[in-house]
C-alpha cells in the first residue's frame, strides 16, 4: 500500500459514490463509480473502444476542442493566458523544451520568488516531449507534439513569505473540475476512471491520478506538494525521500488532441488532428487499399494500444500478438501499416519542425538546435522511405500555416538550408559507416548501439541506412525500437542548475544587501561608502587580496558579460585598488590589493574611461543584436556575449554563413540607430507585465529572478538587462564590425568595436592599409589589385620552382649527378647527398624508385634529413633504415615499408651516416 494512499481519499469521492479498486490486470489502484468494474481501463488491460465510436455527444475539430475547454473553465473562475514558447530555455536554465504547461511556471513561481500571471488560470500550451519520437505513428495516440491545456492554481501556508498567498483550490475542487468537463462534452461518468500514480519531477513529487476513458488517458492531475528532503516521510518511486512543503500546486494536463480524437473515433489521433496532410501524404506516395486491406488497417489501429515501446519488451513480438488476434501474418501486416505510421509521423513531426522553427530555435550542434535537426533528418528520411514527392520545407509550411506562423519564409528557408547540409553530411559519413560495418563483420559481431548513436550524432545516419550498407558486407544491425529516444536523451537536458549558498563564506548571510548606486546614475564616477566587512583571501598568485563589502556601491559587479569596474577606495590614510568587483546574491564584493580596514569610511573613484568605454560597449551590443534581427530575421537570438574596452563580441543563433554584403548591411542599420540619437529607456516593471507585452525574447542575456525585471529599450529593442548603458545611442559614436565567424554550427560570432574603440580600430586598420601601399609603392585605392597581382604571380613562380625541382630530380636519377650505387638483395640501391630542402629530397627518391631503385638520399641543408624509398617486392623497410641514420645524427625517424624520413640536429655526422649507409641496407635486407 503506498505511503501517499491516504493523499487519494478524496471527500469528493466518498460524496459521490466512488470505489477504491485494484485493476486484476496491472495492479494499479484506481477509483471509479462503477463498483462492478475491474480493470484499470489503460491499455494493454483494455483496448481502445471509441474508434468507430466516439465517446462524445458531438464531434469536435483540435479548434474548436480547445476554445471548447478553455471556456469551459473561464465560466468556472480561470483566468485563460496567452502560450509561451515551446522552447523552455527561453525563461529555464534547467530544461530546453516545454514539455507541460507547468514548465511554464517554474521555477520563479511554482517557487514562490514570482506571483502567477492569474490564480488560478487556464492556458492551452502547445508541448514537444522527444522521448516519445519512437511511438509516434505506432501506438496511435502518441504525437511529439501536442497542446496540453492545463488549469492550475496555486497555494500557500497562510502568512507565508511566498508570492501568492492563501488557498484558492486543492485536490477535491479539481476533480469535481475534471467531471464536469467531461459531462459538459457528453461522457457517462460511470465510464471514467482515475488512476493512482504518483508525480516525481523537478525535486518536487505528490499524488496524481490519469484520468481514462474508453482505454485512453484524457487528463493527468498532479498536486504537488512535496520536495526533496533526506528527512522526508515519503520515498517516492525515483528512490529518494520527499517531505511536505508550505505550497501546493495545482498542476493538470488536458492532452487536447486526444480529447479531439476521442470527440471524432477515428482510426488514430492522426486523422483527427492531422486529416488534410494525411490525405495529401497518401496520394503523394501512392498509398492505396482494397477494402479488405482497408478494413485490416482499421481493425489493427483499435489494437494499436498495445505497441507502447514504454510497455514492451520488443517491437516484432508485440506486433506478431496483434497480427495473431487478428489471424493474419506478422510479416504482411507490418507491411500494410509501417507506410501509415511513417506517414503519421511525417505529419506529427511536420508539425514539431513548425513549433520550433516558429518559436526561433536554428538547427545547431547542440541544445534545442540539436533536437530540431535530429526531428528534421527524421523527417527527411521518412519522406524519402515512403516515396512522397514533396519537398520537407512544404510539408513545414503547412502546419506552420496552421499555427498561424508569421515568419514562414524564415521556416521554408531553414529548412531548404537544412535539407541540403543533410545531404552533403550523408555523403561524407556514408564512407565511415562502410569502414565500421566492415570491422565489425570481421569479428563476427554486430554493430552495438552506442556506435549508432555516435554515427547517428556525427554524422546523422539513421540506423536503417546503417543497416542496409552493412548489409553488403555481411555486418548485422540491431537498432532498439527506442532509438531516437535514446538519441534525444543525450541532448534533451539544459545547462544545469547554479552553486549553492553553502560555497559561499557563511558570514556573507549575517551581512545586508549592498545598494547599488550604478543604476541611479550611471555617470556618477565618486561616491562614499562605509566598510561593513573585509574578507581575506590568495589571489592566483598565491598573494594575499582582499573583498571589501560596503554598504552601498558605484563599482558594477561582473555580470550579464560586461566586465566588472577597476577604481580605488580611499581613507584618510591610505588608498587601495580595487581590480574585480563580483557579486554574491545581493552582497557586492570589492577584490583589493590591500585592507582598507573594516569599519572605516571611504571615498569611491571609478575609472571613468573604462567605465565610459563599457557603457558604449554594452549599449551598443543590444543595437547590433537588434540590427541582425532586421537584416536576418526574428529568429536571431543572442547565444552568448562578452563586452569589452577595445572591441565587444556577440554570438547570434543563424542557419548561414554571414557574408561580407550582408554584415556591411548589419553595421549600416546598427549605425542608422546610433546617429538616429534614440533615448536608451530603463524601467523594472512586473516580471509578468514585462513577459506579456513584450515575449521571452527579453531574455537574451539571461534569465533574472525576482517579481521585478529590469528592461532596458534600446530603439525598437528591448531587453531584460542589468548592464550600465548610455542614455542615448548617439553616445556611442560609431559601431564598426570587425570580423565575422562561425563559432559552432547555427552560431555566428559578431565582433565590433564602438565609439573611441571603433576610431581606434579604423585608424589602425588605415594605418595597415597605408603601410601596405608604402611597401608595394601604389595608391591604397592600388592595394586590392596590385596584392593579386602579386600573389598570382608568387604562385606561378612557386608552380614553376616545383617543375625544376622534379626535373632536377629526374636529372640525379638518370646519372645527372654523382651518388654510391650498391646491391642490395640484387638490386641496386643508390645513396645520394642532395643539399635541399625535403621536398627535393622526396622528387628525388620518387625519381630513383621510378626507375627500380632503392634510395637513400640526404641533406644538411636544415639539421640532417633523410628520404628512404623502396620498390614494390625489395626486401627492405625504409622505415627501418631511416630509424638506423636518424639515430647517427642525433633523431629519429621513420614510417611505412615502402617509404620513410627522418633526421637529427647533427649536420657534420651527415656524411659519416651516409657512409655507412650501404651496411645498413644490408643489415636490414638479411633480416627481414
Amino acid at each position: 500500500m503506498s505511503d501517499l494512499e491516504s493523499a487519494y481519499r478524496l471527500d469528493y469521492f466518498e460524496e459521490e459514490g466512488f470505489a477504491r479498486k485494484e485493476c486484476v490486470e496491472c495492479g494499479a489502484h484506481f477509483w471509479t463509480r462503477d463498483d462492478t468494474r475491474e480493470t484499470c481501463g489503460e491499455p494493454p488491460c483494455e483496448d481502445y473502444q471509441f474508434i468507430d465510436d466516439p465517446g462524445f455527444g458531438e464531434e469536435y475539430s483540435l479548434t474548436e476542442m480547445r476554445e471548447e475547454m478553455l471556456s469551459y473553465f473561464e465560466r468556472e473562475g480561470h483566468d485563460r493566458i496567452d502560450p509561451y514558447p515551446v522552447a523552455a530555455n527561453r525563461w529555464r536554465d534547467d530544461v530546453l523544451l516545454t514539455q507541460a504547461s507547468i514548465y511554464d511556471f517554474q521555477p520563479h513561481v511554482t517557487s514562490g520568488e514570482s506571483p502567477p500571471p492569474a490564480n488560478p488560470l487556464v492556458v492551452s500550451q502547445p508541448c514537444i516531449r522527444m522521448q516519445d519520437i519512437d511511438n509516434v505513428g505506432k501506438t496511435g495516440r502518441h504525437t511529439m507534439a501536442f497542446e496540453m491545456l492545463g488549469h492550475h492554481a496555486f497555494n500557500a501556508d497562510e502568512g507565508t513569505d511566498y508570492a501568492y498567498d492563501g488557498e484558492v483550490y486543492w485536490k477535491d475542487q479539481t476533480v469535481e473540475y475534471c467531471e464536469g468537463l467531461l459531462e459538459e462534452v457528453g461522457v457517462p461518468l460511470d465510464e471514467v476512471t482515475f488512476i493512482e500514480d504518483p508525480w516525481v519531477g523537478g525535486g518536487n513529487a505528490g499524488p496524481a491520478f490519469e484520468v481514462i476513458y474508453r482505454g485512453l488517458e484524457l487528463a493527468t492531475l498532479v498536486f504537488m506538494s512535496l520536495e526533496l528532503d533526506p528527512d522526508g516521510e515519503y520515498e517516492m518511486k525515483d528512490g529518494n525521500t520527499y517531505a511536505e512543503m508550505d505550497r501546493r500546486v495545482v498542476d493538470t494536463g488536458y492532452g487536447v488532441e486526444r480529447w479531439t480524437w476521442m470527440s471524432q473515433g477515428t482510426p488514430t489521433v492522426y486523422e483527427a488532428v492531422y486529416p488534410e496532410t494525411i490525405d495529401f501524404l497518401k496520394e503523394q506516395a501512392g498509398i492505396e487499399h482494397t477494402d479488405e486491406e482497408a478494413d485490416l488497417v482499421h481493425r489493427a489501429s483499435k489494437l494499436s494500444g498495445n505497441l507502447d515501446i514504454d510497455e514492451i519488451d520488443d517491437m516484432d513480438t508485440a506486433r506478431a500478438a496483434v497480427a495473431d488476434e487478428l489471424g493474419v501474418d506478422a510479416d504482411y501486416l507490418t507491411e500494410l501499416v509501417e507506410p501509415l505510421e511513417d506517414i503519421y509521423a511525417i505529419a506529427d513531426h511536420s508539425r514539431v519542425l513548425a513549433y520550433m522553427f516558429g518559436d526561433g530555435i536554428v538547427p545547431s550542434n547542440v541544445g534545442t538546435g540539436y533536437l530540431a535537426r535530429m526531428v528534421l533528418r527524421r523527417t527527411k528520411r521518412l519522406v524519402d522511405d515512403v516515396g512522397a514527392d514533396v519537398p520537407l520545407d512544404e510539408l513545414v509550411d503547412m502546419q506552420a500555416e496552421r499555427l498561424g506562423y508569421e515568419n514562414r519564409d524564415s521556416i521554408r528557408s531553414i529548412v531548404r538550408s537544412e535539407v541540403e547540409k543533410y545531404a552533403e553530411t550523408l555523403e561524407r559519413g556514408g564512407r565511415r559507416v562502410e569502414q565500421l560495418a566492415e570491422d565489425y563483420a570481421e569479428r563476427g559481431e554486430p554493430v552495438p548501439t552506442d556506435e549508432l548513436i555516435e554515427l547517428y550524432d556525427s554524422h546523422g545516419i539513421q540506423p536503417d541506412m546503417v543497416a542496409d550498407i552493412a548489409a553488403e558486407v555481411g555486418a548485422e544491425v540491431d537498432a532498439p525500437d527506442d532509438f531516437y529516444s535514446l538519441v534525444a536523451a543525450r541532448h534533451d537536458e539544459g545547462d544545469g542548475g547554479t552553486a549553492t549558498a553553502g560555497d559561499e563564506d557563511e558570514r556573507l548571510g549575517d551581512l545586508p544587501n549592498t545598494e547599488t548606486l550604478y543604476y541611479d546614475d550611471a555617470y556618477r564616477s565618486e561616491f562614499e561608502a562605509v566598510v561593513l566587512d573585509v574578507f581575506e583571501r590568495e589571489n592566483e598568485d598565491g598573494e594575499a587580496a582582499y573583498d571589501v563589502v560596503l554598504d552601498q556601491t558605484m563599482f558594477y559587479p561582473e555580470g550579464g558579460g560586461q566586465p566588472a569596474d577597476t577604481g580605488t577606495l580611499s581613507t584618510d590614510d591610505r588608498t587601495v585598488d580595487v581590480v574585480d568587483v563580483q557579486k554574491r546574491g545581493d552582497v557586492v564584493l570589492h577584490r583589493t590589493d590591500e585592507s582598507p580596514g573594516k569599519g572605516e569610511f571611504v571615498r569611491g573613484q571609478i575609472d571613468v574611461e573604462r567605465r565610459r568605454r563599457l557603457m558604449a560597449h554594452h549599449t551598443a551590443t543590444h543595437v547590433v543584436v537588434h540590427a541582425a534581427r532586421e537584416v536576418l530575421g526574428e529568429h536571431v537570438r543572442q547565444a552568448g556575449a562578452q563586452k569589452g574596452t577595445d572591441s565587444s563580441r556577440i554570438d547570434i543563433s543563424h542557419y548561414e554563413r554571414l557574408d561580407r554584403e550582408t554584415t556591411k548591411e548589419i553595421e549600416r542599420v546598427a549605425n542608422d540607430i546610433v546617429t538616429s540619437n534614440t533615448s536608451v529607456q530603463r524601467e523594472w516593471p512586473n516580471r509578468n507585465e514585462a513577459e506579456e507585452k513584450y515575449g521571452f525574447d527579453l531574455y537574451q542575456g539571461g534569465i533574472p529572478t525576482g517579481e521585478n525585471i529590469r528592461l532596458v529599450h534600446v530603439a525598437e529593442d528591448v531587453q531584460a538587462c542589468g548592464g550600465t548603458h548610455v542614455d542615448r545611442t548617439g553616445e556611442i559614436g560609431s559601431i564598426k564590425i570587425l570580423n565575422t565567424e562561425r563559432v559552432q554550427d547555427g552560431v555566428e560570432r559578431i565582433t565590433f568595436a564602438a565609439g573611441a574603440a571603433a576610431v581606434e580600430r579604423v585608424q589602425s586598420m588605415e594605418d595597415d592599409l597605408l603601410a601596405a601601399a608604402d611597401i608595394l609603392d601604389v595608391t591604397p585605392s592600388e592595394v586590392p589589385e596590385t596584392a593579386e597581382r602579386f600573389f598570382t604571380e608568387w604562385k606561378e613562380r612557386g608552380k614553376t620552382i616545383e617543375d625544376l625541382k622534379e626535373q632536377l630530380a629526374e636529372a640525379r636519377a638518370s646519372g645527372g649527378s654523382t651518388g654510391e650505387e650498391v646491391d642490395v638483395a640484387g638490386t641496386t640501391a643508390v645513396v645520394q647527398r642532395v643539399d635541399g630542402d625535403m621536398d627535393e629530397l622526396r622528387a628525388t627518391a620518387n625519381a630513383l624508385v621510378d626507375g627500380g631503385k632503392v634510395a637513400v638520399v640526404g641533406s644538411g641543408a636544415d639539421g640532417a634529413q633523410f628520404v628512404v624509398a623502396v620498390p614494390d617486392g625489395v626486401p627492405v623497410n625504409a622505415g627501418e633504415v631511416v630509424g638506423e641514420l636518424a639515430g647517427m645524427v642525433g633523431g629519429g625517424g621513420g614510417g611505412p615499408a615502402d617509404f620513410a624520413q627522418g633526421g637529427g640536429p647533427d649536420s657534420d655526422a651527415l656524411d659519416d651516416a651516409l657512409e655507412r649507409a650501404p651496411d645498413v641496407l644490408a643489415d636490414v635486407a638479411s633480416a627481414e
